[in-house]
């Protein structure tokens, strides 16, 4: 592992506790519901944190793999499944490093994980390989909203975001997805534009 990613490691090591509060209140739940409602067959879910998807899932539709870097969110992830008789097997990797095999997944699911990535294309190419041809894929991300004023104040700001949370704020989530050769068939954006809502398919060429 990189110095660097060890330095993440341990950033979101210590914000593991609110992770785990955040899933108990389910925050953000009616975006979650609605983006996942339709997650089947076998599923990879990237920087799973504390779990909290979890409550959306159909168990009796797929086999979930769930991987995260940090430990202590794997921890807390394993105690939430546990609580809500989720089956799953649990990774601890850095995405960036992890290998599986080509068209191993029908369906990947990130929730604001493409703000942590040195490199978020590569990391979407993955992806898009280990996706069946046609495979879905399932993002919740924050990203460059839309007025003018709030992209300079978020590209202002990143650094300090970066610093201490581990965050960028400067992404333009939507390019991402394209610059690693997804089919966006749905995109849906809030607060100002900053969430982004994306449903996409891996191309049969990747």
């Amino acid at each position: 592992m990189l110095w660097i990613s060890k330095k993440l490691i341990r950033k979101f090591d210590k914000q593991s506790a609110m992770y785990e509060e955040n899933t108990r209140k389910r925050m953000w739940g009616a975006w979650r519901r609605q983006l996942l409602q339709n997650v089947e067959g076998d599923v990879l879910e990237i920087a799973v944190g504390a779990g909290a998807n979890f409550p959306y899932y159909n168990m009796e539709r797929m086999r979930l793999t769930a991987v995260d870097f940090s430990p202590m969110m794997l921890q807390r992830a394993r105690k939430i499944a546990a609580e809500l008789r989720v089956q799953a097997e649990f990774i601890e990797s850095d995405i960036e490093t992890l290998e599986f095999p080509r068209h191993a997944f029908d369906c990947i699911v990130s929730t604001l994980s493409l703000c942590g990535y040195d490199d978020p294309v590569q990391v979407l190419r993955k992806l898009g390989q280990w996706c069946k041809p046609g495979g879905r894929l399932y993002l919740l991300e924050h990203g460059l909203g839309k007025n003018p004023a709030l992209k300079s104040a978020q590209r202002l700001l990143n650094p300090v975001a970066r610093r201490m949370s581990g965050c960028h704020w400067n992404r333009n989530i939507e390019q991402l997805v394209l610059d690693a050769g997804l089919q966006i068939e749905r995109m849906e954006r809030h607060w100002g534009g900053m969430i982004h809502l994306i449903w996409a398919r891996a191309s049969v060429m990747i």
